[in-house]
């Protein structure tokens, strides 16, 4: 049975994902245990990077193996829908495409149109998730916002409420003044800055002295409630109790003594501004400090800011240094490095502000989730992560989660506008709880949109009805995802599975690397060094990405993509095809026969114990998460050992007579069989079609859902094995003394052989495949090393020379050889010169240094070999 003559990846792609899906492929069948597994459900906010790429990669191999296994298997797909990044997009569409903001629609039409734009974007979002090939079971597709979950959410807040461990407070929160709501801790990326440090004077009460207080935020000033100096300060001990004056403003403030100061910074006296500063804040709930706010949501100063009232905050903060400066308060400013939090969505510096908000309190959720990962229950791929983990829950600190947004889990509280009852209640209410009024009004706020993806791995499988699927498929087997949302998304779901399910969520976490450029920078529009998965894959297939992204997922390592790599493994598959079409083409009159029933020639008997090793070590693997130990494994075992040495070991056998060709055709497909089953979960499209043309007799109608194979110990042969690869190692000598001497490799040559162990009869038991793959003419024993030979071959029974008189000018090769040594010489002195200049190294582009590098490195080994063997034919 033929294939078509060339490797055409996007024909393979549109066939083969709607066989599976209309053959029901994906859905869960019963089997022998069960495996199930929740995507981390994308943002519908635009593309999937190819970060989200080697997540769903990673996630369909484990999957497509266990389906594999037998194992009844589940995989949930579905979409975030990304609150406060939705909005802020549809919100610039809006003002672009139409110009209106979002305060000119009613709350409902505004979600309304937030609606119609998730369904255009949740299509894209499936369209790219297909593209991977991901076997996800579509027919239990789940969105974060549908019904389903919106009633787990509301039970989930109701619960906790009524526990006391949700309840609402004025506290100091992260304020995006761009996308108007609050963040929480982690939803703030802490980026080095140059700013700069404001050093100014504070006059004392009935005094001339003064104090000097170092800020890097001089309008904040304007809500100062107290100065402070650590207690230990013996230079402040003095004015400990006085009061000094605010400038510009002239307000009083008390001087106090905390620990929390930290006396190197500035001058040791710091100024306390409890309304926009966390730390302040719980300084000045300690020593009751008035809570002054002058900053407001649009990070302008309000009316609390005197003459500086409705100026942007950079603004005033210029204002008021050159106030500082005329009237004699600025002692002197110099410049100052430090982290300033932005907006992870939009990169607008925080605001903190002083806020009514709802949060949760996490450390008696914390504490079973600490255990259950401290007794290994759930366990950390890499291991290491289980110590960042365990180090942020004991520090952690409670959760704020309301936001002020119109997209999302609207607040499920009611408040009655008569009495001022809090209703809380899982249904929608119509009059209030305690005094049956119908003037309630419902909380403008939404849950931040980790509290309802906290409750995926249970309220996907339909929870809190105690569904089937919820007994049959909680808690899942596997989680895989970034390990930038180990505390967002990974920490929570913990606590919220041990909580509401008394269980665990996942038995193991894998947390993959970033996914970086070649050079090991962070991909970035600005940097211009993305790589776009759909582009990839619409240049070089779905198989050779996925194959590529899985041999590069080392744990624990970020990835360095090359986009050559790609066509690397584009390569790899294009060598599938052939050696498969060259293995259909000669099938002719193939007949089963019981390889263990057979006498099999030694490269038979390796290659047979090769790929039933291979199926250990992959398996052993893909257990582990080490998938780019399987991918590297199967890559070399099939392009090396079964296409380079056993199809070439076994040509001349495939025109010989009827039985040894039925062995070898046995063999071949044999190995095949099980060679297209272990690459089907890295190469689902190429495998399925070609594992289809094979002439075997099938235990599925599909690859997809056949079984995976097991080693068969009755066809091992580990003596074998090493006999041949040392036949495999001779080859190799015989092959580089010619590439070496330029002598074709298809060029007959004589083999001389000196006996060291009598004992041995390796060389004359193996002398037909030696001649056939090393293209030997004949073979001579020998007493002593032939003049103008070159050594091919040592091991400690034979020594093996090539002669190369008969083949080329021994004198004429001595003063090539010597010509080549001495240009590479001087290539290396070349590109050591160039690598030890710092200025080259520092300021050339990377790619530059990095192949200046690579060629002193490949001129180093070609020089070595050039002058070992100028020696030999010397």
């Amino acid at each position: 049975m033929d294939i078509g003559k060339r490797y055409i990846p996007h024909e393979l792609e549109n066939k083969w994902y709607k066989v599976w899906e209309d053959s029901h492929s994906f859905e869960p069948k019963e089997g022998n245990g069960k495996f199930s597994i929740v995507i981390p459900p994308p943002n519908i906010t635009g593309k999937i990077h190819i970060g989200h790429a080697l997540n769903i990669v990673l996630q369909d191999i484990a999957v497509r193996y266990n389906r594999m296994k037998g194992k009844e298997t589940v995989w949930i797909p579905g979409e975030d829908h990304a609150g406060i990044a939705t909005q802020h997009v549809v919100e610039k569409y809006l003002l672009s495409e139409k110009g209106k903001r979002r305060e000119d629609y009613s709350r409902e039409d505004f979600v309304n149109i937030t609606w119609e734009w998730a369904k255009k974007y949740r299509d894209h979002i499936r369209g790219q998730i297909r593209a991977l090939a991901a076997s996800v079971d579509w027919s239990r597709e789940r969105f974060t916002l549908d019904e389903g979950l919106n009633k787990a959410v509301r039970q989930v807040f109701v619960s906790l409420y009524n526990e006391g461990l949700i309840y609402k407070g004025k506290y100091i929160v992260n304020w995006c003044p761009s996308c108007g709501t609050v963040l929480a801790d982690d939803e703030v990326e802490h980026i080095e800055e140059d700013g700069k440090l404001w050093y100014i004077k504070y006059f004392l009460e009935e005094s001339n002295d003064y104090v000097v207080v170092a800020t890097t935020r001089p309008e904040t000033m304007l809500g100062d409630t107290a100065l402070a100096v650590h207690p230990s300060d013996e230079r402040y001990k003095g004015i400990v109790g006085k009061v000094a004056f605010l400038p510009l403003v002239g307000r009083r403030l008390k001087i106090i003594a905390d620990p929390y100061v930290d006396p190197n910074f500035g001058t040791g006296v710091v100024k306390i501004t409890p309304a926009h500063d966390p730390n302040d804040y719980q300084i000045g709930q300690r020593h009751n400090l008035d809570r002054i706010q002058v900053i407001d949501e649009k990070a302008t100063i309000n009316e609390n800011g005197g003459k500086y009232e409705g100026l942007d905050r950079y603004i005033a903060r210029q204002k008021i240094v050159e106030d500082l400066q005329e009237q004699g308060f600025l002692e002197k400013e110099e410049n100052y490095t430090h982290s300033v939090g932005h907006c992870y969505r939009c990169d607008t510096v925080v605001e903190p502000l002083l806020l009514d908000q709802w949060f949760v309190k996490m450390k008696p959720l914390a504490e079973k989730a600490i255990e259950v990962v401290e007794k290994e229950d759930v366990k950390f791929y890499p291991e290491r992560w289980e110590k960042v983990y365990l180090n942020w829950m004991h520090e952690i600190r409670d959760w704020c989660i309301s936001r002020q947004l119109w997209w999302g889990h609207r607040i499920p509280v009611w408040y009655c506008q008569d009495c001022g009852y809090v209703n809380v209640s899982v249904e929608d209410i119509e009059k209030c709880e305690k005094c049956g009024s119908t003037n309630i009004k419902q909380d403008e706020d939404v849950l931040d949109t980790w509290f309802s993806s906290s409750l995926w791995p249970f309220s996907v499988f339909g929870w809190p009805e105690e569904s089937e699927e919820l007994k049959k498929y909680y808690p899942t087997d596997l989680l895989i995802t970034g390990f930038d949302i180990i505390f967002f998304w990974v920490a929570r779901m913990i606590m919220m599975g041990e909580k509401f399910m008394g269980e665990k969520p996942f038995k193991d976490v894998y947390l993959h690397q970033l996914v970086r450029d070649k050079f090991g920078r962070k991909m970035s529009k600005s940097l211009g060094n993305g790589v776009d998965p759909m582009e990839v894959i619409s240049e070089y297939g779905t198989d050779p990405v996925r194959f590529t992204l899985s041999i590069l997922a080392a744990q624990g390592r970020d990835i360095k993509l090359d986009i050559r790599f790609f066509d690397s493994y584009r390569k790899f598959a294009n060598k599938i095809w052939n050696a498969t079409r060259f293995v259909l083409l000669n099938m002719d009159d193939f007949k089963k026969v019981n390889l263990e029933e057979k006498e099999l020639q030694i490269e038979d008997k390796w290659i047979l114990t090769r790929v039933n090793s291979i199926i250990k070590e992959v398996s052993k693997d893909i257990d582990n998460y080490n998938f780019d130990q399987a991918a590297r494994k199967l890559y070399d075992y099939f392009w090396n050992e079964l296409c380079d040495w056993y199809i070439e070991a076994s040509k001349k056998r495939l025109s010989s007579e009827e039985e040894e060709k039925l062995i070898v055709q046995n063999v071949i497909l044999e190995v095949f069989d099980k060679s297209l089953r272990l690459l089907h979960p890295f190469m689902p499209y190429i495998t399925e079609e070609l594992w289809q043309k094979l002439p075997i007799q099938k235990d599925s109608k599909l690859l997809i859902t056949a079984k995976w194979p097991e080693a068969n110990e009755n066809l091992i042969f580990l003596e074998d094995e090493y006999e041949f690869s040392k036949i495999m190692e001779l080859v190799k000598g015989v092959r580089n003394v010619k590439a070496e001497m330029e002598i074709p490799q298809i060029k007959k040559v004589e083999m001389n052989y000196k006996i060291i162990n009598n004992e041995s009869n390796f060389i004359e038991k193996n002398k037909d495949i030696i001649q056939h793959l090393a293209f030997i003419e004949k073979i001579e024993k020998t007493q002593e090393k032939p003049s103008s030979s070159a050594t091919a071959f040592v091991d400690e029974n034979y020594e093996v020379y090539i002669p190369l008189g008969e083949y080329i000018d021994i004198q004429t090769e001595r003063e090539r050889l010597k010509k080549n040594i001495e240009k590479l010489e001087k290539d290396i002195e070349k590109f050591q010169k160039k690598l030890s200049n710092k200025n080259f190294v520092e300021k050339a582009d990377p790619e530059v240094v990095e192949k200046a590098r690579e060629s002193l490195d490949e001129n180093k080994e070609k020089h070595r070999k050039l002058e070992e063997l100028l020696r030999e034919i010397s």
